[in-house]
C-alpha cells in the first residue's frame, strides 16, 4: 500500500487504488454511467458535450478515458489540443 493522494478530492489515503475510500463509490458510478452512455453509439464526440449530457466533469472524464476500458473510445472523440487526454 501507499501513501496517496485522491484523484477527485484531493485527501491524502493509504491505498494502491487512485482514489480514496469514500469517492470510490463516485467513481464506480461515473464510470457505470458513462459506459451506458458510451453503449448507447449516438454519443457526441466532444468532451464538452460529453459531460454536458452525463453530468461527469471534464477533469473526471480525462481520468476516466486513460482507463484501458475507454482508450478504444477516446480514440475515436474529437479532441481538441487544449484537452489534456493521454492516448
Amino acid at each position: 500500500m501507499e501513501f496517496k493522494k485522491c484523484d477527485r478530492c484531493g485527501c491524502f489515503f493509504l491505498s494502491d487504488s487512485n482514489v480514496c475510500y469514500n469517492c470510490s463509490p463516485k467513481d464506480s458510478f461515473e464510470m457505470s454511467k458513462l459506459r451506458n452512455y458510451l453503449e448507447s453509439e449516438n454519443y457526441s464526440n466532444s468532451i464538452d458535450s460529453i459531460s454536458v449530457d452525463t453530468g461527469i466533469s471534464v477533469k473526471n472524464l480525462n481520468r476516466y478515458f486513460e482507463n484501458k476500458e475507454f482508450s478504444k473510445i477516446s480514440s475515436k472523440l474529437n479532441i481538441g489540443t487544449n484537452i489534456n487526454i493521454n492516448l
